[in-house]
């Protein structure tokens, strides 16, 4: 991989300040999984008591750390749980050598933490195809558990990015009968984003006091409106994995009727998800594609996909060229109903096609001037039936080629 690519245009002025999550302690360090002069290990511990809730891909090629942590996520311990992540190399396509990498690196953290294996969660995130030179990681676990307490949230989220030019944080804090509930989350991203789970690493952590199995019906509902609704790409990683562990810390019992974590824990994903999206390798614009008039929702989705992952698309939007004929053709063609003479098409507040042609009051040069934001909105009315969807997108340039032709370099 070549030098690291300038701070994205679309990053945030900096990282947020997050809200402290009790019963969370966290330690980074540089182990040179892959590269030298940068911290590339995360380690969360989560207080005794502790559950964990997940979605991961649903790539037919994922990884050994995916699988492993899929087999994981209902199991529970009264010792809590720990978190370890590296950069730097998936360790995905990697046969029988990945899941004893995942075995070694469990079984370090488990004895450094005095927890079961089974309680130990682990990502990666880099080059695929590759074996883990997880030594130089189960070297550092006694270091790592020591250091516990050490790092930020920031610390953190920086240890696990690749090709991402900013680390991402979000967080809120909420309250229930009075009494202050926080969350807090990280997250890694920038290339090889679709969605399909989305393709990064989250972890996001609350002090709320709530049992695993109302925690995963939320995480899932919630993923699908925030996570599974972005792309950058169209590829589907290997790797992706979130995490949302709850330690109890605040005393504070949520329930499946507790709209107001709820509300802030979608807060958070959505938060983090557009970040992933502003961080799209070489990208210098954020998309929203909002569609309505569907005959359902699956199929304003289907065609809010066809819209956002069409590169004639986005390399329109790249180039600040309202080419709303590309709108169409992506609408055609994504296989889900609709009707030529009924469809409409916004570019922001512009209406630049109406009932299947161009509409009447279409200004280019206002159009033209739209695209030149670096926040645009696309808008598409099928005039079918009251199906919906939003997906985030953002464009594609010169940028994402120059990243990617040498990523393994």
């Amino acid at each position: 991989m070549g030098a690291t690519p300038p701070r994205s245009p679309l990053a945030p002025a900096a990282f947020p300040a997050l809200p402290e999550v009790g019963g969370l302690s966290l330690a980074t360090i540089e182990a040179g999984v892959r590269y030298e002069g940068r911290t590339d290990v995360m380690l969360a511990r989560l207080a005794p008591g502790s559950v964990v809730a997940g979605a991961f891909t649903r790539s037919a090629t994922r990884s050994a750390n995916v699988l492993d942590c899929q087999a994981k996520i209902g199991t529970h311990s009264d010792e809590g749980a720990a978190i370890i992540v590296n950069s730097g190399n998936s360790n995905a396509f990697t046969g029988k050598a990945g899941d004893g990498s995942v075995s070694a690196i469990c079984e370090a953290v488990a004895k450094a933490t005095g927890l079961p294996a089974s309680r130990v969660f682990t990502s990666a995130t880099g080059v695929i195809g590759e074996r883990l030179p997880h030594d130089r990681i189960t070297g550092k676990v006694k270091d790592l558990t020591a250091a516990l307490g050490s790092a930020s949230l920031e610390d953190a989220a920086t240890a696990i990015m690749t090709t991402d030019t900013f680390p991402k944080g979000a967080g809120t804090t909420i309250h229930i009968d009075g009494q202050p509930v926080h969350i807090a989350g990280i997250a890694k991203g920038s290339g090889m984003i679709a969605p399909d789970m989305a393709t990064m690493l989250v972890y996001i952590f609350t002090d709320a006091a709530i049992d695993q199995p109302t925690l995963q019906t939320m995480v899932s509902a919630l993923n699908d409106k925030t996570f599974n609704c972005i792309t950058v790409d169209s590829d589907t990683s290997t790797s992706d994995t979130l995490l949302v562990g709850a330690t109890g810390a605040s005393g504070i019992r949520v329930t499946d009727t507790s709209v107001g974590f709820m509300e802030g824990l979608r807060s958070v994903m959505l938060d983090l998800a557009h970040q992933v999206v502003r961080d799209g390798e070489g990208a210098t614009k954020f998309v929203e594609v909002s569609v309505t008039g569907a005959a359902s929702d699956a199929d304003a989705r289907t065609h809010a996909l066809a819209i956002a992952n069409s590169p004639l698309v986005k390399t329109a939007i790249a180039g600040e060229d309202p080419n709303w004929g590309r709108v169409v053709m992506a609408v055609g063609k994504s296989g889900a109903k609709a009707d030529r003479d009924t469809l409409s098409i916004w570019f922001g507040d512009t209406l630049v096609a109406k009932d299947g042609w161009v509409s009447p009051d279409y200004s280019e040069e206002k159009a033209a001037a739209y695209m030149k934001n670096s926040e645009l909105v696309l808008h598409v009315d099928l005039g079918l039936g009251g199906g919906t969807a939003h997906v985030w997108t953002c464009d594609l340039t010169h940028g994402y080629i120059e990243i990617n032709a040498d990523y393994r370099s």
